[in-house]
């Protein structure tokens, strides 16, 4: 158990400011996934999000007819 102790060691006082911004930026976008995650699979989002699910689609098309004209 103390060699993977010993692994997972991390010298706090060594880390620069480049080391920082990326664990603070890694820790938010992981964080802003997991509430994103949360939010998609909600039962009492499912209405909402379903009545946009063919947007792209839609977009899609309308691009279609332009290059066509």
């Amino acid at each position: 158990m103390s060699n993977l102790k010993e692994y997972f060691h991390t010298d706090w006082a060594a880390m620069t400011g480049s080391d920082w911004v990326g664990l603070i930026t890694t820790v938010g976008i992981f964080l802003l996934f997991i509430a994103l995650f949360v939010y998609v699979l909600h039962p009492k989002n499912k209405t909402r999000l379903e009545s946009k699910r063919h947007i792209p689609i839609d977009e899609d098309d309308r691009f279609d007819t332009e290059d066509k004209k």
